[in-house]
C-alpha cells in the first residue's frame, strides 16, 4: 500500500470510528427537553402516540462498548490500520501461502504412495481414490457423468459395471486413460441392404435375449457371421482387444432398442476417448484409473489390503 492510500485509510477510520465513538458517550448524556408527563411533545395520529424519553437499556449500553473495544483490539492486532501490519504481523497472504505449503506437502507425500504402484492396491485406498474422485469429476464427468454411470447420447460407458469394452484390469484402464481409445464401428449402409440391417438387428437383439423378430433373426444370423464376427466374434461375445463390445448382454454404449441397433449398424459409431496423458500426468492418472476400479470392483476395494 502506498503512503498516500495509507494516510487515506487511516484518516477514514479515525473519522468514522472516532465521530461514532463521541456520539456512543455522549448521547447517554445529551439533556432531551421533554415536557412535563415525560414526552418531547412530538404526537402522532392526533395526539393518541406520543414520543417519550428513556435511557438506552444497560445491556445495549455494554453491548455496544463491548463491540468498540473489539474494534480497537482489532486495529491494534490485524492489518487494517493504513499500512500498519498490527502486532501479530497476520497476512492473508501469508496464510494463503502456508496453506498451499501444507497441502503442497499432503500431496507429494500421497503422490509418493502412488507413483508406479499396482492399481488394484491404489483402489484400496480412501486418500488416493478421494484424490482421484475429485480429478474424475473434473475431468470425465463431462462425458461419463458425475457418477460415472455413463452417457448413451455420447457412447460414454458405465463405468461402475463389470462390462468393459478394453478390459477392466487396473493396467486397462490406466491405459485407457493416458493412451486413449479410438472406437471403430464402419456404416453397413453401403455393404448391407436395408432389410438386411434389420435382419441383423434383429439377429444382435436376441443375443441379449431382448424381444425381436424371430423369422429375421434366422435371416441375419449368416450376415452376422460374415460381416461382424471378425471383430465381436462368432458367439457375439466382443473382443477387448479391438474394444468390440460384447452384443449378448444387457449392457449398450448407444441404447439396446431395435432402432438403435439399426442405426449403429447402418451408419456406423465413433466413440473416441481422447488421452489424458498431458493434463493429468502419471501420478494423477493412476489416481483417477484406482477411482474407476474401486467403483467397479467395489467387494475387492473394500476388502483388500
Amino acid at each position: 500500500m502506498s503512503a498516500i492510500w495509507s494516510v487515506w485509510v487511516m484518516a477514514l477510520v479515525v473519522v468514522n470510528l472516532g465521530i461514532t465513538f463521541f456520539l456512543f458517550l455522549w448521547g447517554p448524556r445529551v439533556d432531551i427537553p421533554t415536557l412535563k408527563d415525560g414526552t418531547t411533545g412530538h404526537v402522532w395520529a392526533h395526539g393518541v402516540l406520543r414520543e417519550s424519553v428513556r435511557r438506552l437499556p444497560i445491556w445495549w449500553v455494554v453491548l455496544s462498548m463491548s463491540m468498540f473495544i473489539a474494534g480497537f483490539a482489532y486495529l491494534a492486532l490485524y492489518p487494517g490500520f493504513g499500512a500498519f501490519r498490527g502486532v501479530l504481523g497476520w497476512t492473508s497472504t501469508a496464510e494463503v501461502e502456508a496453506d498451499r505449503d501444507a497441502n503442497a506437502r499432503k500431496l507429494a507425500a500421497l503422490s509418493a504412495r502412488i507413483h508406479g504402484a499396482p492399481i488394484e492396491k491404489l483402489a484400496a485406498d480412501p486418500e488416493v481414490t478421494r484424490l482421484g474422485g475429485r480429478l474424475f469429476v473434473d475431468n470425465c464427468a463431462a462425458c461419463h457423468g458425475r457418477d460415472a454411470r455413463g452417457n448413451q447420447a455420447l457412447g460414454a460407458p458405465d463405468l461402475t459395471d463389470s462390462d468393459w469394452l478394453y478390459g477392466g484390469s487396473g493396467d486397462a484402464i490406466l491405459a485407457s486413460i493416458t493412451g486413449g481409445r479410438r472406437g471403430a464401428m464402419p456404416a453397413w449402409s453401403g455393404t448391407l441392404s436395408d432389410t438386411q440391417i434389420v435382419d441383423v438387428a434383429n439377429y444382435v437383439k436376441g443375443l441379449s435375449g431382448g424381444p425381436h423378430d424371430d423369422v429375421r433373426a434366422i435371416a441375419g444370423k449368416p450376415l452376422f457371421a460374415a460381416n461382424c464376427a471378425a471383430c465381436h466374434g462368432q458367439d457375439g461375445k466382443g473382443n477387448q482387444a479391438l474394444g468390440a463390445p460384447n452384443l449378448t448382454d444387457t449392457v449398450w454404449l448407444y441404447g439396446g432398442d431395435i432402432d438403435t441397433i439399426e442405426a449403429t449398424i447402418r451408419g456406423g459409431r465413433r466413440g473416441i476417448m481422447p488421452s489424458w496423458r498431458a493434463r493429468l500426468g502419471e501420478d494423477d492418472a493412476r489416481a483417477v484409473a484406482a477411482f474407476v476400479h474401486a467403483q467397479s470392483h467395489p467387494a475387492a476395494a473394500a476388502t483388500r489390503d
